[in-house]
């Protein structure tokens, strides 16, 4: 495929949407001539009835006319993402990922289907009813948008770029070279009565243990999902590192990880046994003490992003946030498809709204996104052991001399 430049898929999206608008206008002029037609001649003495693609056709694409036809503001809370943004990511679904229209369905009907699915955990007898399909052909489209979307991974999840030394995040100015933070979380699933002992995990609830990776800025370098529950995380990060396209560490770079990780090469831990969580700390007797405390304080700080991450991505999609009625496989797969739908959206748009809303949602939710003990698998280093202190005496002498 011949490479296009940024302004040229700019313009071939608009001229896409302008398109877009003109077929709805056909269609809402076809249905509202076809219905003054009806109405002036009136239903003949023993005419036949029978089914009409055409009258029938309009109808359906009124409602995708309510949600990327008039503003931003009810396409994005009924799809999450702008029109443009839309628009956007059905060119690459159409481009890269190989999705391709029928006869009766568009790819912007087919992917606001899937979008409003993921967005809302619609059930299929709901979206049947709302774009006026079969069952289906709804889940037909649901998974042919599914895969075309998985397919796209290369280009959405985010290539890693080390702290430099001049870096504006605050947040992150003492961790020169780190590139994110890693931690994991339980994503509810359903399973068959048989497999629900292997996927129930240490709370008792069934579900899987999805390893994620971010960069400070809450997109997804690495995710690796499909184990169960039950999965001791030191198996999963033995996975993701060495199988054959797993989490790779430059030398000399690193992650943050939480007081559940061993602190080694390429994994950087806070201390045990000392306060951690960013409540424990404030002013005054609250402040820190001594070098190991201010370096938690930092480090809970910065490493807090990938926190966030998970509390914005379940935020977003609902379908995260409770059990979906498809098989593991399947669900597996929508795991793997919001996390790239988060990093489309959040790397496409100028600003991301959600994240406004982020800290009301972890009121509203406080235990669904934890920061507990996760993978134990990296092995003690005496050097990176030492290089902790000497990050955490500085940082600390800095503070002091600042006050």
């Amino acid at each position: 495929m011949m490479a296009i430049s940024k302004e040229e898929e700019e313009v071939i999206v608009a001229l896409n949407q302008i398109m877009f608008n003109i077929r709805l206008f056909m269609f809402m002029f076809l249905r509202i001539y076809l219905k003054l037609k009806r109405r002036r001649l009136g239903p003949l003495d023993n005419e036949t009835v029978r089914y009409s693609l055409i009258g029938r056709t309009p109808s359906q694409l009124d409602y995708l006319r309510t949600l990327v036809g008039f503003n931003d503001v009810t396409c994005r809370d009924n799809l999450r993402m702008n029109r443009q943004t839309f628009f956007r990511l059905c060119y690459l679904l159409e481009n890269v990922g190989g999705l391709a229209p029928n006869r009766n369905v568009s790819i912007p009907e087919q992917v606001a289907i899937f979008l409003q699915i993921l967005a809302h955990h619609t059930k299929n007898v709901v979206a049947r009813s709302h774009f006026n399909r079969s069952g289906y052909t709804i889940s037909i489209h649901f998974n042919r948008v599914l895969l075309a979307l998985l397919k796209l991974h290369s280009m959405l999840l985010i290539t890693p770029q080390p702290v430099g030394e001049n870096t504006d995040d605050v947040r992150f100015s003492h961790f020169k070279g780190c590139l994110g933070a890693l931690d994991g979380t339980y994503i509810g699933v359903r399973v068959p009565c048989l497999d629900k002992p292997r996927y129930r995990n240490r709370k008792g609830n069934v579900s899987v243990n999805m390893l994620a990776v971010c960069d400070n800025n809450m997109n997804f370098i690495y995710l690796l999902t499909g184990w169960e529950g039950s999965a001791a995380d030191s198996r999963i990060l033995r996975d993701a590192v060495t199988r054959e396209n797993g989490l790779r560490i430059p030398t000399g770079n690193y992650y943050l990880v939480d007081n559940g990780y061993t602190n080694g090469e390429g994994f950087l831990a806070p201390y045990r046994g000392t306060r951690y969580h960013l409540d424990a700390y404030g002013q005054g007797q609250s402040a820190p003490r001594n070098y190991m405390e201010f370096f938690n304080m930092k480090h809970a700080k910065a490493r807090n992003i990938i926190e966030r991450a998970f509390g914005l991505l379940k935020s977003r999609w609902g379908i995260l946030r409770s059990p979906a009625y498809y098989p593991i496989k399947v669900q597996n797969r929508i795991i793997m498809a919001c996390c790239l739908l988060h990093n489309f959206i959040r790397t496409t748009n100028d600003f991301d709204p959600e994240e406004e809303t982020l800290d009301e949602f972890f009121r509203k939710n406080p235990g669904l996104v934890n920061g507990e003990d996760y993978i134990n698998t990296v092995e003690t280093s005496q050097e990176w052991t030492s290089w902790r202190d000497t990050i955490a005496m500085n940082m600390y002498n800095e503070w002091l001399q600042s006050r």
